[in-house]
C-alpha cells in the first residue's frame, strides 16, 4: 500500500487517513463498495458507497500516474538522459499534466522542423540568438551557411535557428504552464457552420454562430458542438485571444531590445501559432470534454439510479401488452412470479368487429389467469390501447398502466431473451419485459445495457470506459440496496450482487435448478467456486425466506451470532425478537460492542430486525394520463396536464404527458424561483402537473413549465 497516496487522497476529500487506509485494504483484499459501505463501518468510519468509490477511483488513477511516472524513468535511462534533477523532477510530479510537461523536450519525436534545423548544425545559431546580446544576427548566420548541409544563405539559417528556439518556446514547462492557465480561464470556444452544409445540419442550427467562455460553457453545449463538428457541420475552435498568449510568451522569453531579441520575438509567435497554441487548444478540449463528460456521466447516472428504483408493484398476475396499429397488439400472461402461462395477439384499433373480437379474448384471459394489473407499453399506439382496456369494463381491482417501454426491442433482440425465450418471437419478448417492468423494474431493467434506456444526456459521445464503470456502479448500488431473493431472481440480477459475477451467478442459478431452492444461506457455501471471499461479500445480500428468519434480511451471517446472543439475554426467540418492538427497545447494544463490531453496526442490525429484508423502494402509485389527449395535435397553450418525469438533463426535464412525444421542462420553468441544477426539483419517474408553454407540431417540440405563472417563454 503506497502511503503517500493514502495521503493525499485523504488531504483531497478531507477524510481521516485511517479511514482511507482501512478503506484501501479492504478493497486490495477484494472487497466491493457495496459491501464495505454496509459491514465495514468500524473500519471506514461509516463511509458511503459514494466516498469509497471515490477512494477506489482515485488510487487507480494514482496507481496509473506511477506507472507512467515509472516508463519516463525507464526510458529516459535506456536513452543516457536520466540525471539526478531530472529525476527528483519526475518523482516530484503530482499530476499527469506535469509529468509530461517535464517529459516533454526528452520524448522521442518525429522529425519536426527544429530537428531538421539541429541535423543542419544551426543550434548554435539559436542559442547565439536566444541569448539576445548585442549581436549583428547577420553577420552571426553567415558564419553556418553551408551548402553541403543544406543551409543555402543567411535567411536559411536565420529561419532554422528561429525553428528551433520556436520549439524551446513551445517545450518550455512555465510557457506551457502560463498559456495553460490562459487557455482555462480566458479561452473561447467559438463554433460556426461549414460552407454548405446550413440545410443539412440544420439541428445545429444554434452553433452556426456562436461564441463563449469555454471555463463556463454548460456541458451539454459542449457535447452538442463536439458532434457538430464530428458530424462534418460545424468547426469549433478553442483559445483565449492571440495577444494575450503572446504578450504572455514575450513576458517570458524577450529579454533585450535589439536585433537577436527582433529573432526571439519571431520564434515566439511561430511557437505559439504553430506548436504551444495548437497543443494546448489540444489540452482545453480534452480538459473540457473531461468535465463535460463527467456531468453527463452522472446525470445519466442519478437517472438510472431513480429508474432502477421506481416503485415496484410487486407480485401481481400481469397481462402485459406491446401496442400495434397494423400488427395488432401482443399480450402475454405472466403469474406472479413473472413466468410466461401464454401469449396472443389482439387488433383492437382496426375496426369495430376486430375490437369486439379482441375484448371477449381479453376479459376471457382475464379471468382465466386472475389478472390483476395490465400493463400497456408507451409505444406506438400505446394511449389508444390503453383507452381500449378501460373501456372493457374490467374489475374495478386490475390496474391498467402505462410502463415506458424504452430498451424492450432491445432486450428482445438481445442474446439474454434468446436464452429466456427460445422458443418466442421478438413481439412476445417484448411484450413480456413490459409485464415483468411494471412488476419489479430493477429485475427487469438489469437485463439490458444500460444505455439504451434512454434516460441520458449525449450518453453516447461521452467516455464509453468511465460511463460503462459508473452506471455499472450505480446498478450494483441499487441491485445491493434492495437485496435479491436468491430462488427467484434471474442469472443477470444475481451478476450485480457483491461478490458474484456473471460466473458464479450462472453457478448458483443452475444448482438450484439441479438441487431446488435454497433453505438457508449456508446451502450457497455447496454452490461450485463459491468460496468464503464470495460468500463473505455476497451473503448479506442474499435474501433465503426458510427456517431461519435471518436469512431473509440484510444481517450478515457473520453477525448472527450477536443476534442469538441477544435474543438469549432476554429469554426471547430470535422470531420473537424481530416481531416485538418492545423486546427489542430493551436490548442494551452496548453490551455487544467488541473489538470489530461497534455502535454503527449493533444500530444497523436493530434497525434491520425491525423490518428484515423490508424493500427500501417507495410504495407503488396509480398514474393516469389525461383522457382524450393521445397526440401532440390534441395539445393547447395553457392546458394542464398530468405527466411523468422520463428524463433530467442539465437544462432542464423531459415529461411523458401521453402524446408519444416528450416535453421539455426548461430549467428557468421548473420553479418559480431560481434552479442551479434540475434534479434538486425533480427525478426520473416523479408524477408531476405541468401546463403547455409552446407546441411545434412541425418539429415536434414541446415547451413545458411547472411554474405556479406559466407565462415566461423557455430561455
Amino acid at each position: 500500500m503506497n502511503e503517500h497516496h493514502i495521503t493525499r487522497i485523504s488531504t483531497e476529500i478531507k477524510i481521516s487517513g485511517s479511514h482511507v487506509r482501512a478503506t484501501a485494504a479492504l478493497l486490495e483484499d477484494g472487497a466491493t463498495v457495496p459491501f464495505i459501505a454496509r459491514y465495514r463501518k468500524e473500519a471506514t468510519g461509516s463511509l458511503d458507497e459514494v466516498v469509497v468509490a471515490t477512494i477506489r477511483d482515485r488510487l487507480s488513477q494514482l496507481a496509473e500516474l506511477d506507472s507512467r511516472r515509472e516508463a519516463i524513468l525507464k526510458s529516459l535511462e535506456e536513452r543516457n538522459l536520466l540525471t539526478d534533477e531530472l529525476q527528483e523532477q519526475i518523482q516530484a510530479a503530482e499530476t499527469l499534466t506535469e509529468l509530461e510537461d517535464i517529459y516533454l523536450p526528452y520524448r522521442p519525436k518525429r522529425r519536426t522542423r527544429a530537428t531538421i534545423a539541429r541535423e543542419k548544425g544551426l543550434e548554435p545559431l539559436a542559442e547565439l540568438l536566444w541569448a539576445q546580446e548585442a549581436i549583428d544576427p547577420l553577420f552571426a548566420a553567415a558564419a553556418h551557411v553551408d551548402e553541403e548541409k543544406g543551409v543555402t544563405d543567411n535567411e536559411d539559417a536565420r529561419s532554422g535557428a528561429r525553428d528551433i528556439m520556436a520549439e524551446w518556446v513551445s517545450e518550455d514547462m512555465a510557457a506551457r504552464t502560463r498559456v495553460r492557465f490562459l487557455f482555462g480561464t480566458r479561452g473561447v470556444i467559438r463554433s460556426k457552420v461549414d460552407k454548405d452544409k446550413e440545410s443539412e445540419g440544420s439541428k445545429y442550427r444554434d452553433y452556426f454562430e456562436w461564441e463563449e467562455l469555454l471555463a463556463t460553457t454548460p456541458s451539454h453545449r459542449f457535447l452538442a458542438m463536439m458532434r457538430g463538428e464530428k458530424e462534418d457541420f460545424l468547426s469549433v475552435q478553442i483559445a483565449p485571444s492571440e495577444e494575450a498568449s503572446i504578450e504572455t510568451l514575450d513576458g517570458l522569453f524577450v529579454k533585450a531590445d535589439n536585433a537577436a531579441a527582433d529573432h526571439v520575438k519571431l520564434a515566439v509567435r511561430d511557437g505559439y501559432k504553430r506548436l504551444l497554441g495548437p497543443s494546448m487548444e489540444t489540452e482545453a478540449r480534452n480538459a473540457a470534454k473531461a468535465r463535460a463528460d463527467q456531468t453527463a456521466i452522472q446525470v445519466f447516472a442519478d437517472n438510472i439510479r431513480e429508474l432502477l428504483l421506481a416503485p415496484p408493484l410487486g407480485q401481481k398476475n400481469v397481462l402485459g401488452v406491446d401496442p400495434g396499429f397494423r400488427t395488432g397488439a401482443k399480450i402475454v400472461c405472466l403469474n406472479q412470479q413473472g413466468k410466461l402461462l401464454h401469449n396472443d395477439t389482439i387488433y383492437p384499433l382496426l375496426g369495430d368487429r376486430q375490437t369486439e373480437e379482441a375484448k371477449k379474448k381479453v376479459l376471457l384471459l382475464a379471468k382465466r389467469f386472475e389478472i390483476e394489473a395490465i400493463a400497456i407499453g408507451n409505444g406506438t399506439g400505446g394511449r389508444e390501447t390503453e383507452a381500449f382496456f378501460r373501456s372493457l369494463g374490467l374489475d374495478a381491482s386490475i390496474s391498467v398502466v402505462m410502463v415506458n417501454e424504452s430498451g424492450a426491442s432491445v432486450y428482445s433482440a438481445s442474446d439474454v431473451a434468446r436464452e429466456e425465450f427460445p422458443d418466442y418471437d421478438l413481439t412476445v419478448r417484448g411484450a413480456v419485459s413490459i409485464g415483468r417492468r411494471l412488476m419489479d423494474p430493477l429485475a427487469e431493467l438489469v437485463k439490458l445495457d444500460p444505455r439504451s434506456i434512454g434516460v441520458g444526456q449525449y450518453q453516447h459521445d461521452v467516455d464509453q470506459t468511465l460511463l460503462r464503470q459508473r452506471l455499472d456502479d450505480v446498478v450494483t448500488s441499487g441491485v445491493n440496496a434492495v437485496g435479491v431473493d436468491v430462488n427467484t431472481a434471474s442469472k443477470q440480477l444475481l451478476t450485480y450482487v457483491s461478490g458474484l459475477g456473471p460466473q458464479l451467478a450462472g453457478n448458483i442459478v443452475k444448482h438450484r435448478d439441479e438441487h431446488g431452492p435454497f433453505k438457508h444461506r449456508k446451502e450457497l457455501n455447496k454452490v461450485p467456486r463459491l468460496g468464503p471471499k464470495a460468500f463473505e461479500q455476497a451473503a448479506g445480500f442474499l435474501r433465503i425466506r426458510g427456517d431461519n428468519p435471518l436469512d431473509a434480511s440484510a444481517v450478515h451471517p457473520e453477525r448472527y451470532t450477536i443476534v442469538e446472543k441477544m435474543a438469549r439475554d432476554i429469554s426471547c426467540s430470535i422470531g420473537d425478537l424481530m416481531r416485538d418492538e418492545s423486546l427489542r427497545k430493551s436490548i442494551q447494544i452496548d453490551r455487544y460492542v467488541s473489538g470489530n463490531v461497534g455502535l454503527p453496526t449493533l444500530n444497523d442490525i436493530v434497525a434491520e430486525l425491525a423490518k428484515p429484508g423490508r424493500d427500501p423502494r417507495k410504495e407503488f402509485e396509480q398514474f393516469s394520463f389525461a383522457e382524450g389527449i393521445n397526440a401532440i395535435e390534441d395539445l393547447k397553450q395553457a392546458m394542464v396536464l398530468s405527466g411523468i418525469v422520463t428524463n433530467v438533463t442539465a437544462f432542464g426535464a423531459f415529461v411523458d404527458i401521453g402524446v408519444h412525444q416528450d416535453g421539455l421542462v426548461h430549467i428557468s420553468q421548473l420553479a418559480d424561483r431560481f434552479v442551479s441544477d434540475a434534479k434538486d426539483i425533480v427525478k426520473v419517474g416523479e408524477h408531476v402537473e405541468v401546463r403547455v408553454l409552446n407546441v411545434d407540431i412541425e418539429r415536434k417540440r414541446i415547451s413545458l413549465s411547472m411554474r405556479s405563472d406559466a407565462t415566461t417563454s423557455p430561455q
